[in-house]
């Protein structure tokens, strides 16, 4: 089986990881994304900015393998702050929406007490199934 690495144009080069693996049967991995730019910069230093920026991030993977929101299949999101998390989900849920839409896949939340990028506040990985082109 062949796959194919995933990287959205203009991004900054990923060392040592790949932002996304596309299997020959349609199957995306989308790495871990965190909540800096293509230029790998925070411009969000909170929580809600950072969670918005790795969910751009994540559907311009999908995007870059040729999907859409809506094929994204399963999220698992690493939050360094269970407290700053459940506080702010009305915000959450509204930055959701805005960027994937009313597509709710299967996801998993855990805390964890701390992500390699120091200033990195959550991290979200995805699964994806992009349909062949026709």
């Amino acid at each position: 089986m062949t796959h194919r690495i995933i990287h959205p144009e203009g991004w900054k080069p990923a060392k040592g990881y790949a932002n996304g693996v596309l299997t020959e049967d349609g199957e995306l991995y989308v790495g871990g994304q965190i909540g800096w730019t293509a230029d790998q910069v925070f411009e969000a230093h909170d929580f809600i900015g950072q969670m918005e920026q790795a969910l751009r991030n994540i559907l311009d993977v999908v995007e870059a393998a040729g999907g859409q929101a809506s094929d994204i299949v399963r999220l698992t999101w690493y939050v360094t702050d269970k407290k700053t998390y459940m506080a702010h989900q009305r915000e959450v849920g509204e930055v959701y929406r805005k960027v994937l839409g009313r597509h709710f896949p299967a996801m998993t939340m855990v805390v964890v007490s701390a992500l390699v990028e120091d200033e990195a506040l959550v991290e979200i990985e995805a699964t994806a199934k992009i349909k062949p082109s026709a």
